[in-house]
This record gives C-alpha cells, sequence and structure tokens, in this order.
C-alpha cells in the first residue's frame, strides 16, 4: 500500500467520507482497557479495528476472549513505534474515532528503562498523531493520559484520615486547572504526548481530547506488583500469593471500573465538537476512593481469608494521595461513575475466581 503524505499543513484532499457507522481504532486494543473499550464499541454496532503489538502478558489471552465475543473485529499487529506501519493502518482504516491507549504503563519499568518508556509513550504517541494529521485528519483522536502528569504536589496539604490520605482543602479533587508538574520518566513520557494531543488540536485543528485517567480497574487485568493494584491484589489474595504494601499502606486513589470508563469513550465522542483541544480528569472521583488497607480488608472479608502483607519501602513517584475532580467531565460530557466501589471489585473478584487458569504465571 502506498501511504499518501502531504506538507504541513494538514492534508484536505481526501475524498472518501467516514462511513455511515462510525468505526474505531484502538491502539493498544489487546490490552486490558482495550478489549473492554472493543467489546463496549462493538456491541453498540461500531466497526472496531484495534492495533497491538501483544507485547505484554494476557494480551493474546485478551485478543483471543475478544475475537471469540466480536469476529468481526480487524486486529492489527503493529507496534506504535513503527511510523510507517502505523501510518498505513491509519490511512486504510481512516476511523471515525482513534483511541490512543498503548503505553509503557508502569511508573517503576519507566525508572530502569527510561528510555523504551520514552520511545513507546512519547515517540510513539507522536507517530499516532502524525499518522492521524496526514492521513486521517477527520478522526477524532481520544488520548488515555494519565494523573502523574500533576505531579508529586508537595504543596498541596494532605491529613490522614481513618480510611487514608485525603487532600485538605480539594474537597472535590484535583481539577483540570492543577498545574502540570511531571514527575519520573513516565510522567515525562505521559505528560509530552498529553500536551501534543492538545497542541496538535490548536496547531493543525484536529479534534483531538486527552483523559487524564486515574486507576481504572475490571475484568481482563493481569495486574502485577508494579501497575494495576486493584486487580493484583485481587489476583494474589484469591491464589494466595504475597502481598507487599510499600510505605505506610494509606495511600488512596479514586478508582474507575472499566465499564464506566467505556461510557466516558463513548460520552467523548457525542461531545467531540465541543470538547476538541481540551484535558478531562477521569477517575472514580470523591464517591469512590480506596485505600491500600481498605482493599485489604475488603478483600478478607469478601473472601474470608485473613491477609499478612509484606512491607517495603515507598516507591519513587507514589502521591499519597490523589481524587480526580470530575466535575468538568460531568458538565461537558454528562459522565459520572455508576459503577460503586465495593460492587466493582466484586465484579473483578468473581472474574479472577473464574478465570484461574490464565493465572498459572503465578504458580509456586
Amino acid at each position: 500500500m502506498t501511504v499518501t503524505r502531504s506538507a504541513f499543513p494538514c492534508p484536505v484532499d481526501f475524498s472518501a467520507s467516514l462511513s455511515s457507522m462510525p468505526s474505531i481504532l484502538i491502539t493498544g486494543g489487546a490490552g486490558f482497557i482495550g478489549v473492554n473499550a472493543a467489546q463496549h464499541f462493538a456491541s453498540l454496532g461500531w466497526d472496531v479495528q484495534i492495533l497491538d503489538n501483544l507485547s505484554r502478558r494476557g494480551t493474546e489471552d485478551n485478543l483471543r476472549w475478544l475475537l471469540d465475543q466480536h469476529p468481526g473485529i480487524t486486529f492489527h499487529r503493529v507496534d506504535i513505534r513503527q511510523a510507517d506501519a502505523l501510518a498505513e493502518v491509519v490511512a486504510s482504516v481512516r476511523p471515525s474515532m482513534l483511541l490512543h491507549l498503548a503505553a509503557q504503563v508502569a511508573v517503576t519499568t519507566s525508572y530502569t528503562n527510561p528510555r523504551e518508556d520514552f520511545e513507546i509513550n512519547a515517540a510513539g504517541s507522536f507517530n499516532v498523531m502524525e499518522a492521524v494529521r496526514l492521513q486521517s485528519p477527520e478522526s477524532f483522536v481520544l488520548y488515555a493520559s494519565t494523573n502523574k502528569v500533576y505531579g508529586g504536589m508537595e504543596t498541596v496539604p494532605v491529613e490522614l484520615t481513618p480510611h487514608g490520605y485525603r487532600f485538605r482543602d480539594l474537597t472535590a479533587g484535583v481539577p483540570e486547572s492543577q498545574p502540570l508538574d511531571f514527575h519520573s520518566p513516565y510522567g515525562c513520557s505521559k505528560g509530552v504526548a498529553d500536551q501534543y494531543t492538545i497542541d496538535y488540536a490548536r496547531i493543525y485543528d484536529l479534534r483531538t481530547c486527552a483523559f487524564r485517567q486515574s486507576c481504572i480497574y475490571g475484568t481482563r487485568q493481569f495486574g502485577i506488583e508494579d501497575q494495576g493494584w486493584v486487580a493484583w491484589f485481587s489476583i494474589a489474595a484469591l491464589l494466595e500469593r504475597p502481598i507487599t504494601l510499600y510505605g505506610d499502606g494509606w495511600q488512596t486513589r479514586d478508582v474507575l471500573d472499566v465499564r464506566d470508563l467505556a461510557r466516558a469513550y463513548e460520552a467523548a465522542w457525542h461531545h467531540r465538537e465541543d470538547i476538541s483541544g481540551q484535558a478531562f480528569n477521569i477517575g472514580g472521583g470523591p464517591v469512590n476512593t480506596l485505600c491500600l488497607r481498605d482493599l485489604l480488608g475488603f478483600l478478607e472479608e469478601e473472601l474470608a481469608i485473613s491477609l499478612s502483607p509484606l512491607s517495603g519501602q515507598s516507591r519513587p513517584g507514589d502521591q499519597p494521595v490523589f481524587i480526580c475532580d470530575i466535575s468538568k467531565a460531568a458538565a461537558q460530557l454528562g459522565w459520572t461513575p455508576q459503577v460503586q466501589v465495593n460492587d466493582g471489585v466484586r465484579h473483578l473478584i468473581r472474574w479472577v475466581r473464574d478465570n484461574r487458569d490464565l493465572f498459572g504465571w503465578l504458580a509456586p
């Protein structure tokens, strides 16, 4: 296939129009969030195509599951670091919406391999934006950013409560107006992509949006100690694997069920003309918060077990608390979380229990 490229500004000579039925291309589409998003949009009747390099544990299992559920989904095995191959897919699909989820996702990994982190999160995301700019400028691009773009927030007062840390003054959570302050290679690489996404709307008149996501959990998540703590604690508790609390264990996050996140993606599509060039904090908000110790207590009660976690030193970049102010998403997207945290974790537990065979790599 020959991929047509055009010089600055955005090309405008594409003759084909988007199909009457919306289409979506999901990068990182075989990951935890990716397959849940793909299932959501496929169930709405969209033409769904996913792109993934299948490098992460669990992605091949997720892909098999997804294609069993929705055989009409198209899969492209491409790494977003491969700019030409990525551009070819974007040119051939020219999706109504491009949901960019492909990423290196662990802060700890970014410390041990910052170059790879940069190449995937920053350079890879740049490749995505350029592919859209040159090959499919009519596409709406939604980028999955992170709350880590706000950094350590050391100047924001926090206090310890019986259920974890809380912001002393930000009772509604962190707003989008909070200054950006990238900490860790991961924060830097994701922050770069966050800002490119927003700037491409300003400079090239693309329709783009960044979701600064906070602690997503749910089914098909192969959580590990370094990333995906809600899933990891649930998996480890069920499979009787050791759990380590890094720091004092009162670290608190607003947690969001992946099904609610998929609904937020859909809401962004419906409001794409009004929200272009903006960022939104997307999380469980103040009513869906959880600290490490409270999750362990919940698992003990639900599973009728006793857990004795190990202790470890605090890890770099681990904020004592992060809670999103999601009022902007409520006002502009008409979206609020529907799954309460206890119900969401129970749903996750049932999935892990019913799919023990997927976790053979954790066998003693």
